[in-house]
């Protein structure tokens, strides 16, 4: 499985060579379902709905609040607004098999 030359992650070509290797299907034609799933994906958690991908585990957007920081070089307080933030919580297994590597 390791196929790919960056020991750090693993590029979308590399993603798409290896589904198509496994599957029997044409890269282009898994470029084409990996484009959709992502915009489905996208278009679902921008409507405020999370994504539970079975066996890796959830997608969501979660709101982080507003809070007040203090730069250590100045000692000035500075607040900062809240955000929308992706969240991403993995199942248990894969939780428990990251503890291993």
């Amino acid at each position: 499985m390791e196929k790919y030359n960056n020991k750090h992650y693993m590029l979308t070509k590399n993603l798409i060579g290896l589904i198509a290797d496994a599957t029997g299907m044409s890269k282009k034609k898994v470029e084409e379902l990996l484009s959709t799933s992502n915009a489905i994906i996208r278009e679902t958690l921008m409507s405020g709905k999370a994504v539970q991908l079975q066996g890796l585990g959830t997608l969501e957007v979660k709101e982080k609040k507003e809070r007040v920081i203090v730069l250590p070089n100045s000692g000035e307080r500075k607040v900062v607004p809240s955000k929308n933030q992706l969240v991403f919580r993995p199942v248990t297994n894969v939780k428990d098999e990251l503890k291993n590597i």
